[in-house]
């Protein structure tokens, strides 16, 4: 369940992570080591990051000497560098607030024309967290992914064949393209591209959807968070890969199978007070029906 509380009382330390267009976000790096310093609150970094900003991040120490984990990460970047900061502090009590330096940045507290207000509201706590759970995927030991985990076919290779079964009872077999379980938060990625709902922060569960099914009756599906998913490669010879997070993590074979869970409160998100969930679909998205 997604529950929404206040921030920290004291911001001593933070983390700075950055999207892969420093160019970009020279000036979010500056007015961050600035708010930072008139907050008291000791900025931090991975020497890339610290080399790619070059004087701009001047004021950043070596993450190296930083004891413990930071108070806050903040991040000047789009819903990728969001992703991989959620997925640093995942299982932590680090929250994650982010300016939006991407295209769509529907995880990010704020857009970069509110950037300098917003910097120093977050060096002073002043921001509530919402925490986000993930979905969970045996392969190779355990995966977590806070978007989504996603079965698609391979490169070139032949359409999947997927059977799946939900809290222990068969309840498809789809050829398909694709199939994406996503969280709450994953919800308005690559699931809402295959016509999957939306699932506000806070519904407890994840959804199913497919990509391109070979059949008019295949339909998305909200999952109860206490039940398993198990995906099962019904092809006679062609594995599909299995993506997390946007990431290839394994191969499915042919025959094989592999199990997708529900875990509560693995990560924080960072939001200005008085966010409103619908109002950012809206901003985003626009009318979902007119």
């Amino acid at each position: 369940m997604s529950r929404t509380n206040a921030g920290p009382d004291e911001i001593r330390t933070a983390v700075l992570l950055t999207h892969t267009q420093p160019e970009q976000t020279h000036d979010g790096v500056r007015a961050a080591v600035a708010a930072a310093e008139r907050a008291g609150c000791r900025l931090f970094a991975e020497p890339a990051e610290r080399a790619k900003h070059g004087e701009a991040a001047a004021g950043v120490e070596s993450i190296s000497v930083l004891e413990g984990e930071p108070d806050l990460c903040v991040v000047l970047g789009g819903d990728g560098t969001i992703l991989k900061a959620l997925s640093r502090y995942a299982g932590t009590q680090v929250p994650v607030f982010a300016i939006n330096y991407g295209t769509v940045g529907f995880l990010a507290a704020l857009d970069p024309d509110e950037r300098d207000e917003g910097l120093e509201r977050a060096f002073r706590g002043d921001f509530q967290v919402i925490s986000l759970p993930a979905l969970t995927v045996d392969v190779n030991g355990t995966a977590v992914a806070l978007n989504d985990v996603s079965f698609i076919r391979r490169p070139h290779g032949r359409v999947a064949e997927l059977a799946f079964t939900v809290g222990g009872q068969e309840v498809g077999h789809v050829r398909c393209d694709g199939l994406v379980a996503a969280t709450p938060a994953g919800s308005t990625g690559y699931n809402l591209a295959n016509q999957g709902p939306i699932l506000a922060w806070g519904v407890e569960g994840y959804v199913v959807s497919f990509i391109a099914p070979h059949t008019l009756t295949a339909r998305p599906l909200v999952v109860a968070p206490d039940d398993v998913l198990v995906v099962r490669n019904a092809a006679g010879r062609e594995s599909v890969d299995i993506v997390v997070d946007g990431e290839h993590v394994a191969e499915l074979a042919s025959g094989a199978e592999t199990e997708v869970g529900f875990r509560d409160d693995m990560a924080r998100l960072a939001q200005l007070p008085g966010t409103n969930f619908y109002q950012r679909i809206y901003e985003k998205f626009g009318h979902l029906a007119r």
